[in-house]
């Protein structure tokens, strides 16, 4: 099991190995060390954060979305080009090709656990489903707490 967060003295990312026996990550840029709370590591399951005090966890898919949106971009420009010269057989090829390429993308790329309140990544852990996906309300209740420490 891995974690990929940014270190909350000096914001270099790191990535470092935990487990269950884990009691501290530190920084080697600036030595800083992040206490992880008791309990926050049950085995292969992470019940919460390692790197903040917050519970607050959910799954997405371990892909840059940069990435799938350049795709269905470049599938939609394509497409569009194909569709001006006239090409209907074109046209719709593109078109399948980026939405098979996207569903195989799906199928086959892994999930992360992620942090709602610091964007810690969790990789290789087991269980995730436990946490549930994207809740747009929780993220949102941390956008807006994270506004309001820095104003």
């Amino acid at each position: 099991m891995n974690v990929t967060y940014a270190c909350p003295q000096c914001d270099a990312p790191l990535r470092q190995s935990f487990d269950a026996a884990t009691r501290e990550l530190s920084c080697p840029a600036c030595g800083q060390s992040v206490e992880t709370p008791a309990g926050a590591v049950e085995g292969d399951q992470v019940r919460r954060c390692l790197v903040c005090p917050s519970t607050d966890l959910y799954v997405r898919k371990d892909f840059p979305q940069r990435l799938g949106v350049l795709l269905v971009v470049v599938g939609i420009v394509g497409s569009s080009v194909a569709w001006y010269y006239g090409s209907l057989l074109w046209t719709f090829g593109i078109l399948f090709a980026t939405a098979l390429a996207d569903v195989l993308l799906y199928m086959f790329v892994g999930d992360a656990l992620m942090c709602y309140r610091c964007g810690a990544i969790y990789r290789g852990v087991a269980e995730m489903d436990s946490h549930g996906g994207f809740d747009l309300e929780t993220h949102e209740r941390y956008r807006q707490m994270a506004a309001r420490i820095k104003a």
